[in-house]
């Protein structure tokens, strides 16, 4: 049973559906013993069950789901500022409408790993589920190994319209953020962007890329980074190497910190010589050298928002448009004029 189940952890549906051959749907409906499994199909998972001594919870057996008041949420990166806080949304309005929260963090990205994380979370007593993923991957994978009828939320990423989704503003935030730096007189913006693959990343790529062309600027080309103050040191060096940079966009706080520092070793002032905006208003966005402007998300509003509208899906109420949740545009002191 090599590569079936990971050791030092029970087994988990995922790893019944691998052994078997079928889908986490499949081993469910076996589990509550529905009538539409092949007798074939059905003699393989409980073959793999008694094999993988999988012990299904009470929820496998038959536990009316709208009797559970526990939400599961799956998230990845959740030690990032944005995630986090979402996390924290989510807690606080769970524990104000009388629910508790199970949370899974699948080891990885690929597909596999979040099967996985679903699948577990699935077999707890959870009355619907709410998927925190940037990537439009993770969450398609994530969403579709649900098992069919339990209610979902997802934030930032779905398949598609048939899933409730509950977004940051990111084009209207980067927005601001770019306006602000040319109405203070740069010619261009410079953008430190997060990963490709990531949606919020590529979203703010391409809302500053459409908000400087539609203000008649010509877009400078991309610096990538990967959220990390580290990358933002590494894009810092680089930005000073190069003629012409006044104002610089990062994609979050932290790149937006590890550029500070670069600038500083090579003498670069902050904002005599270069504006620096950021992304996101981590706590301590106030407190750095100097006070950094940035666009202030509300995180734990997207959290608050996907709870409600997962409620109404569990109370049998139909999903309604979610609107973005606004950004707001912090002005400190990382930001002035250009200098003529």
């Amino acid at each position: 049973m090599a590569g079936i189940r990971r050791e030092g952890r029970p087994a988990v549906i995922g790893d019944v559906a691998r052994l078997a051959g079928v889908s986490p749907q499949t081993v469910s409906r076996v589990l509550n013993e529905r009538p539409n499994v092949r007798e074939k199909t059905r003699k393989r998972v409980l073959e793999a069950i008694r094999q993988l001594d999988y012990r299904p919870n009470l929820m496998a057996r038959g536990l009316v789901r709208q009797q559970a008041h526990t939400i599961g949420v799956i998230s990845f990166d959740s030690v990032l500022f944005g995630p986090a806080s979402t996390l924290l949304g989510i807690g606080r309005a769970a524990r104000a409408a009388g629910y508790g929260v199970t949370i899974a963090t699948p080891e990885s990205f690929d597909r596999g790993s979040i099967v996985d994380a679903m699948a577990d979370l699935a077999s707890h007593t959870v009355a619907g589920v709410i998927t925190v993923f940037p990537s439009q991957v993770a969450a398609t994978s994530a969403l579709l190994s649900l098992p069919a009828g339990l209610p979902a939320v997802a934030v930032e990423a779905a398949p598609d319209d048939s899933v409730p989704t509950v977004r940051i503003d990111q084009v209207e935030g980067v927005r601001m953020a770019v306006e602000h730096l040319l109405r203070l007189g740069h010619p261009t913006v410079w953008h430190i962007s997060g990963p490709r693959e990531r949606m919020d990343a590529q979203a703010r790529i391409e809302a500053w890329r459409a908000t400087l062309e539609q203000a008649g600027h010509s877009a400078p080309q991309v610096v990538p980074g990967d959220w990390s103050a580290e990358s933002g040191y590494q894009a810092g060096l680089e930005l000073a190497e190069r003629q012409g940079v006044t104002a610089v966009f990062a994609a979050n706080d932290h790149m937006a910190l590890g550029l500070l520092r670069a600038f500083h070793e090579r003498g670069i002032r902050v904002p005599e010589d270069v504006s620096v905006v950021g992304f996101d208003d981590i706590p301590e966005a106030g407190y750095l050298i100097p006070p950094l402007t940035t666009v202030r998300p509300d995180h734990e509003e997207v959290g608050r928002r996907s709870v409600e509208m997962l409620l109404r899906l569990i109370d049998g109420r139909d999903g309604e448009a979610v609107p973005c949740v606004v950004p707001t545009l912090v002005r400190r002191a990382s930001t002035a004029p250009a200098q003529r």
